[in-house]
């Protein structure tokens, strides 16, 4: 067994006239959509001609497309595995969008694919590496729409205005949440060109928005792939709308596309999520629930305030400089008002409480054990603290 790469090498040389889209081509395409192309594909709003693959490897800024270190090794090979055959070497591709709007919380990429077929790829970027991404990602919980799924509805809209023939969707984690509420959204005559959407461990979305959305419109043209340890691609999701494929690697590491094991030109199919896995999913999708908007609003503001005290703006750097980030996480902790800190604390503990009834006895006063630390932990300093001025 193999994984994405060994596909591109032993079916690159079909065109998609020759071999129709396989759920391998849209990861291949979803994985694309991460490199950066500013200056070297068409925006949006240009009007200008598409540009095949193949043309960037000349480009004098090639290497810019490989800036996100996390997986610029791999996405180098792809790159690579992609320019060497028929299949994808001669795609063309244009209306690249890139948007990464701090004040707004806004992070919103995509791009699209035109295939020999005649057939077009629409590719919405994944959550990125900046911090404004991940807080949109979480801000999920208690918005809808957020502005990214709000800008992938137009996208589509003015992408498919400017191409015809059938379209596909897809996605790689939240790329993948944009590519189904855009299916759900978009005008209907749009709506009816959609052959197949697809969310690559893509997190789903809260009850009353599938129902709002129309959800069931477009529900078997939806392909929801998730390796079988998956957290992200569970928030929000039932037992009935995904297919859940083998990871070479254990844990949260497999959200990474790259560890998916393929045989031939199909992901490995797995039973399903792995039952631990899926209670821990299952009760945090309870807990997220179970809070109010507001509760859900102080939880995700005060976490990433916290973590905005690092002084990074991405997550590369708050890794590399963990030291120096970490310190000034721990200095905002310290500065929460008395009422913050409550909330957070009985909300932390809803979600131990709520595992801890599914849960064996034993396991139970593990958790009553784990309360208690932090309980103890997150109590604020008393010392040298002056008394407010009465007013």
């Amino acid at each position: 067994m193999g994984t994405i790469l060994n596909y591109l090498e032993q079916f690159g040389k079909y065109t998609f006239s020759e071999m129709p889209m396989t759920e391998l081509d849209s990861l291949a395409l979803c994985q694309l959509s991460y490199l950066k192309f500013e200056g070297m594909v068409p925006g949006a709003k240009d009007g200008l001609a598409s540009v095949t693959l193949k043309s960037l490897e000349s480009h004098p800024e090639f290497e810019k497309l490989f800036a996100d270190v996390r997986f610029e090794k791999n996405n180098r090979a792809l790159m690579r595995r992609m320019l060497e055959g028929k299949r994808f070497g001669g795609i063309r591709l244009n209306h690249y969008v890139n948007i990464v709007e701090e004040k707004w919380e806004t992070q919103f990429s995509a791009i699209t694919c035109e295939l020999d077929d005649k057939t077009v790829y629409v590719a919405y970027r994944g959550t990125d590496e900046t911090i404004v991404g991940w807080k949109e990602d979480f801000n999920m919980a208690f918005i809808s729409p957020v502005p990214a799924q709000e800008c992938s509805v137009m996208y589509l809209e003015a992408v498919a205005e400017k191409l015809s023939g059938p379209l596909y969707l897809g996605g790689h984690s939240k790329g993948g949440n944009l590519a189904v509420y855009s299916a759900m959204n978009c005008r209907e005559e749009i709506q009816d060109r959609i052959v197949r959407i697809y969310s690559m461990d893509g997190p789903g979305f809260r009850p009353e928005v599938l129902e709002r959305c129309g959800y069931e419109k477009i529900a078997e043209r939806v392909e929801k792939i998730l390796p079988h340890s998956s957290l992200v691609g569970m928030l929000f999701e039932s037992d009935m709308h995904y297919r859940v494929v083998k990871s070479k690697t254990i844990g949260l590491a497999q959200h990474d596309p790259y560890t998916w094991l393929v045989t031939g030109n199909h992901l490995v199919k797995a039973n399903d999520v792995y039952e631990r896995r899926k209670h821990m999913d299952n009760t945090l999708n309870q807990w997220i629930l179970s809070l109010d908007e507001q509760q859900l609003r102080t939880f995700v503001d005060t976490l990433f305030q916290v973590i905005s005290a690092s002084d990074v703006d991405n997550l590369i750097d708050l890794t590399a400089e963990w030291r120096k980030s970490m310190n000034g996480i721990i200095s905002a902790m310290k500065e929460l008002d008395g009422q913050t800190s409550e909330m957070l604390k009985n909300m932390i503990k809803s979600l131990f409480e709520m595992a801890g009834s599914n849960m064996k006895k034993e396991v139970v006063s593990k958790t009553e054990a784990t309360l208690s630390l932090i309980s103890q932990k997150t109590k604020p300093e008393r010392k040298n603290r002056t008394k407010p001025a009465p007013r």
